[in-house]
């Protein structure tokens, strides 16, 4: 079973954007091949999806944060940049309006 995993895992990125259904097929052609047995199908269906998840989640990440340094280095207004602008703007405003009543 330890094998087949890592044959599951081998597909590496292509599993985490694979649906259940593509997943289950895997799996699926894995029984009929003889290389796992039916009864630990269920299981190995549930540790593809969770690590593809993992793996997805992770990768995410990574984009993101790798965004968000490329923002830095270009010197790009993010949106907390503009959200803490409108504050600012907000509050001067509000002091602005207290100073004329």
């Amino acid at each position: 079973m330890k094998n087949i995993m890592g044959k599951g895992l081998a597909l590496g990125l292509g599993l985490a954007v694979k649906s259940k259904e593509q997943i289950e097929s895997f799996v699926d052609e894995l029984v009929k091949k003889g290389e796992i047995k039916k009864e630990e199908s269920n299981e190995i269906v549930n540790e593809l999806l969770q690590k593809g998840e993992e793996t997805k989640k992770e990768v995410d990440q990574m984009i993101q944060e790798r965004m968000r340094r490329m923002f830095n280095e270009l010197n790009l207004t993010t949106k907390e940049d503009l959200q803490r602008i409108e504050q600012r703007i907000n509050l001067l405003e509000q002091k602005q309006q207290q100073e004329i009543e």
